[in-house]
């Protein structure tokens, strides 16, 4: 038999000694983006995706050994575990497998087999389902289990209730089961019909039938809905024929007296048992591939709104679009500090847009705003333009981003904010966060809660529990990758470090409070309740640019710093050549020693040196400035400037199924199918596109009235020339 970590490289694809080398750091408390960053040696560089799969797969697995040994107990206590039945035990790859082979043996409410069994019918049940040649004939047999005491008035009585029990051990028959599942997965169709007269967003599946093989997740998730909100009928149909033939086959011998009795039961343990339970089973197994699917892609969409790039270094402007309410305005600096608020309502008429455009502009001039950020909710569209009026009486001075606000509300009335920002009302901190989004996404948007950002199909469908451990995985992920400078960051930042949590963030903020600015990673020692596991974990995504060590504001870990001296030594090099910026030669001069020289030489592997070389040629740097710029703009389109055939630069909003949306500038994001974005096949969007992707596109049809934009990016260069 296999053993875990024997199954897991199977899967995974990975030597064995990696798996074993990973399993015992998780086991060792060492979190995954430690593990991914600064264990590459003994784990061959997995990434921080396959090692967080490697994990569930693993939590999977321990729970489904722990599980067979339960049913393994269970049954031994009945007496009825043989060899042949521990090993099938031990061999099952999942729990449904293992269920099936539990569940003649597991403990059942009351049933009506259970009753007959209760009036001593089952051993006319066993043997008439023996079905041997000599078998007297099941009306003559039956004969002698008459018992009107215990409510077998008639032979019929006792026939009826040993069709029962054989009914119930067909239904428990595993390889049944397994068989049916099989055919199930070949054969079904999944078939919807409308349930309601009204029309509908579900009308698409009110006639609706497809291969359960080929059922897309957002199909599923669709119907589920549609179903769940009364709209929608739903049914697994499979060949009735088919699935008899093949279950009689299984259970009924031919030549004996006692066939047809046999085969009348397994018909009635398929109709009123097998298949109300493998239509069940089969929709639950279908929804859960189809949350897992978007799951996953709340991931794939989540990962790149965090690590969009950030717009560092400028006063920026945010504007949180109303109409009731106008639009709420704060000035932030380069740092995100307050220093100006207002409210406008440049909707309310045209007199009064022309007031909010000079109130802007005065505070566009008086605190030298470069961006703008509006957010992109209700009457955005309204202040986009009025926005662009601004900039052209401004001269051009000034360029705006459309900024996804999903969650800002969520934000803005939590006890966060309001800690943050207490002498700001609840609107006016929706636009200090909607400046911040644009000048620094990630740190803005780990104050909310990943759920109530919005990146996904069916969200609130989703397994809550599974959905926000997946989303906070990609949030941690994105925050050790980016690095965290420990003198500047919220709590809300810090405690998604590697190795701290909510306490020992607030701990590390009310320390430099008190005692000002660290000067040095070793200082984080002195932190209450950070001890030394935790420092292990989080030193190295901890950055500390006021510290006399360099190498405390890289991403190299402590641990290594004498890896990192030796290096430079063996360069010819000093930690001064690098605060300096003097040593550009440096990867030649690796190259000319050779890298599995210089890495013994340094104590260490290749990949943690390759890493040390990356960092020490450039402290401070953020993965995310090698991405592309955001996309800022100075004019605006409308849907009725649209021609099929204009060629626009566009950012990815969203990716899904069957597409993705793309901002182009007209306020209403365009579609853009899967089967236009790529010349070549793609099985999915997220193959070539991400959330924050900057794109061209061209315009295949623009529908004002229902609000609707197909766009191509395969057909670009073809309309280009």
């Amino acid at each position: 038999m296999e053993t875990i970590s024997q199954t897991l490289a199977r899967e995974l694809d990975q030597p064995p000694e990696y798996i074993e080398n990973v399993i015992r750091l998780l086991d060792e408390g060492n979190t995954i983006p430690f593990i991914a960053r600064y264990r590459k040696e003994l784990h061959g560089a997995m990434d921080d995706t396959l090692l967080r799969t490697l994990e569930e797969r693993l939590q999977y697995l321990r729970g489904l050994l722990e599980r067979k040994e339960t049913v393994k107990n269970s049954i031994a206590e009945q007496g009825r575990l043989t060899d042949e039945l521990a090993a099938a035990i031990d061999a099952a790859e999942t729990l449904a497998v293992l269920e099936d082979l539990y569940r003649p043996y597991k403990p059942k409410r009351r049933t009506r087999a259970t009753m007959a069994k209760e009036k001593g019918l089952e051993p006319l049940a066993l043997r008439l389902f023996a079905q041997e040649p000599d078998c007297p004939a099941p009306e003559s047999l039956a004969e002698a289990y008459i018992n009107p005491e215990k409510g077998v008035e008639t032979a019929a009585d006792a026939l009826a209730g040993a069709s029962d029990i054989i009914a119930e051990l067909v239904s428990d028959d595993a390889s049944i089961r397994a068989m049916l599942r099989e055919l199930i997965r070949a054969r079904a169709l999944l078939r919807s019909e409308g349930d309601a007269e009204e029309d509908s967003v579900y009308r698409l599946y009110y006639d609706f039938h497809q291969p359960v093989a080929r059922m897309q997740g957002h199909q599923i998730l669709a119907i589920n809905r549609g179903e769940k909100e009364g709209f929608l009928r739903v049914s697994v149909e499979l060949d009735r024929d088919l699935a008899l033939q093949r279950v009689r086959r299984a259970v009924v011998r031919p030549g004996s007296p006692a066939m047809a009795f046999v085969r009348t039961a397994a018909d009635d343990a398929y109709d009123r048992l097998i298949f109300p339970s493998m239509e069940r089973e089969t929709r639950a197994a279908l929804t859960d591939a189809a949350d897992e699917g978007a799951i996953r892609m709340f991931g794939l969409n989540l990962k790149p709104l965090l690590m969009q790039p950030p717009v560092k270094g400028r006063v920026t402007m945010g504007l949180d679009p109303g109409y009731r309410n106008g639009c709420k305005v704060a000035v932030v600096d380069s740092t995100g500090k307050v220093l100006d608020t207002a409210v406008v309502y440049p909707t309310f008429s045209e007199a009064k847009k022309n007031e909010a455009i000079r109130t802007l502009s005065a505070l566009i001039r008086r605190h030298g705003v470069e961006h703008l950020a509006i957010g992109n909710g209700t009457a955005s569209r309204e202040t986009e333009q009025m926005a662009v009026e601004m900039i052209e009486q401004l001269g051009g001075s000034v360029s705006y981003a459309i900024v996804n606000e999903a969650g800002a509300s969520v934000y803005s009335a939590s006890k966060l904010a309001a800690e943050e920002f207490p002498e700001y009302d609840v609107n006016l901190r929706s636009a200090v966060s909607i400046a911040r989004r644009l000048q620094d996404p990630l740190a803005e948007l780990v104050k909310i809660d990943p759920m109530a950002i919005g990146v996904g199909q069916y969200q609130h469908d989703m397994p809550q529990a599974k959905l926000e451990e997946t989303l906070n995985g990609v949030v941690e992920d994105c925050v050790n990758a980016v690095g965290v400078d420990v003198n500047t960051a919220s709590p809300s930042l810090l405690q998604r470090v590697s190795g701290l949590n909510r306490t020992t963030a607030k701990n590390i903020v009310l320390y430099r409070e008190e005692n000002g600015a660290f000067l040095s990673r070793k200082a984080l020692g002195k932190v209450p309740k950070l001890g030394p596991k935790a420092f292990q974990q989080c030193a190295g995504f901890l950055r500390v640019p006021e510290s006399g060590q360099v190498l405390d504001n890289t991403a190299v870990h402590p641990e290594s710093y004498a890896a990192a001296e030796k290096l430079l030594a063996l360069c010819g090099y000093t930690l001064d050549d690098v605060k300096a910026g003097r040593i550009a030669e440096l990867r030649t001069r690796v190259a000319a020693l050779g890298a599995e020289t210089a890495a013994s030489e340094c104590g260490v592997g290749v990949p943690t040196l390759n890493d040390i070389i990356t960092e020490i040629l450039k402290p401070g740097r953020d993965p995310r400035d090698e991405l592309p710029p955001v996309l800022l703009r100075r004019d605006v389109l409308e849907i009725k400037d649209l021609k099929p055939g204009m060629v626009l630069t566009g950012t990815v909003r969203n990716v899904i199924d069957f597409g993705a949306f793309v901002d182009i500038g007209v306020h209403q994001d365009g579609l853009v199918h899967v089967s236009q974005i790529s010349s070549k096949f793609i099985r999915h969007p997220s193959e070539v596109l991400a959330v924050g992707d900057v794109v061209k596109v061209v315009v295949l049809e623009a529908d004002e009235k229902k609000k609707r934009i197909s766009l191509s990016i395969k057909q670009v260069k073809e309309y280009k020339t």
